[in-house]
């Protein structure tokens, strides 16, 4: 599942969203996580990983990368590794098709 054949026609301003999230099992809210891809004004990109639980606190974390390429794939590693951990993705947003 590559996002990058979308991304590389895209403006560079272009920002885009995943949101996913655990299956409530009752006892706690779901926890959720919040995954964003944004351009930065220098023609970098940032990673900005926001996760916790619905409702309540949660975590904010950027990752810096030199090139749209490497952000791109960044984006869909985390996004697989959250998938084998038993979220599901909810969200997408700046991406032509879900993934």
């Amino acid at each position: 599942m590559s996002l990058a054949a979308d991304w590389l026609v895209k403006p560079y301003n272009f920002a885009m969203r995943l949101l996913l999230q655990q299956r409530p099992d009752g006892r706690e809210a779901p926890r959720f996580v919040q995954l964003m891809l944004e351009a930065d004004l220098l023609g970098g990109w940032a990673l900005v990983r926001e996760t916790g639980l619905i409702g309540g606190r949660s975590q904010v974390k950027r990752e810096q990368f030199l090139d749209q390429a490497s952000a791109i794939a960044a984006i869909e590693h985390a996004r697989d590794q959250q998938i084998k951990r038993g979220f599901q993705l909810m969200f997408v947003q700046g991406a032509d098709a879900p993934h």
